[in-house]
């Protein structure tokens, strides 16, 4: 069965009194693209994150996002202090030759480059962390995929609808395309028969047959007829055998809407016409709804 590319997981886990939570949404995209906010002091698992939902999910645009709540401030960043102390002898020194008297603000030197860095967590903390993150984010990936899965099973049922709506339209042209030809040929004869009335002159039996061939021929749809049954069958073959799809189900309702266009431009019956118009109008909404299918 589909997928859609639309879904959101959640899991949250403590490491060491910190609270860790994680949000994951997709929506949907032609390729696989992935947005990952974690705070600085679990950068070091941007790229196993990445790897795991790149593993996971086929297509879409993926915002990964892990908050940490609970927190003291000496596990988050360091002070660099013999870089601070540094520059508060510095600033010292120069204010002394130079005779200037002043106060230092201690708080605007943080500010500086390098003073204040992201803590480096030891390697036990290390490998905790990525453990219980990187089990927690499975968690949440398969809450994702539950919802995508539900949401494909509804796109699935609605195309699966259109494609059944589509067939029931092809029959109908189908009942029409004989009488379609009956139609030419009679009123082709009664045209011809009027003008040739005045001229009594008698009409060739055989130039007439000759011309509705020629129309018959010209206006017949039977294999685009049976290339567009054969994409249906193969759309809903899709729908209901395949995870990830999206793109061979693109490919086939563009085959399917080149067919309608075909059998539009050669059909000379307002009915058939009629038919044709809500064919294209339900290829164009599932050319839609497949943007949003993995």
């Amino acid at each position: 069965m589909i997928n859609s590319m639309t879904g959101y997981g959640g899991a949250r886990c403590e490491v060491n009194g910190a609270t860790y939570a994680v949000e994951i949404k997709s929506v949907n995209n032609r390729y696989f693209k992935s947005s990952i906010r974690l705070p600085e002091s679990v950068a070091f698992l941007e790229e196993a994150i990445e790897r795991l939902l790149r593993d996971s999910l086929s297509r879409g645009t993926v915002t990964y996002v892990l908050r940490l709540k609970g927190v003291s401030a000496d596990v988050l960043f360091d002070i660099d202090e013999p870089a601070l102390r540094a520059c508060l002898e510095k600033l010292s020194r120069v204010a002394s030759s130079s005779g200037i008297e002043t106060r230092i603000d201690v708080g605007s030197l943080l500010a500086l480059p390098g003073i204040v860095q992201a803590a480096s967590p030891d390697e036990g903390t290390v490998d905790q962390v990525r453990e219980k993150v990187l089990e927690m984010t499975r968690e949440a990936i398969d809450q994702l995929k539950k919802m995508r899965a539900a949401e494909g099973a509804a796109l699935a049922a609605d195309l699966e609808a259109n494609c059944e709506d589509i067939r029931a339209d092809l029959e109908q042209i189908n009942s029409r395309l004989a009488s379609v030809v009956q139609k030419y040929g009679y009123k082709l004869k009664k045209r011809v028969d009027s003008i040739l009335a005045e001229a009594d002159v008698e009409l060739d039996q055989d130039i007439l047959a000759r011309e509705v061939a020629i129309f018959a021929e010209r206006a017949d749809v039977s294999e685009e007829m049976a290339r567009l049954d054969s994409h249906l069958q193969q759309f809903k073959d899709v729908c209901r055998g395949e995870a990830v799809a999206g793109r061979r189900l693109d490919f086939l309702s563009q085959e399917m809407f080149r067919e309608a266009n075909t059998i539009a431009s050669k059909a000379s019956d307002a009915e058939i016409i009629h038919y044709v118009v809500d064919v294209k109008c339900r290829i164009d909404r599932m050319k839609e709804q497949v943007q949003n299918v993995e």
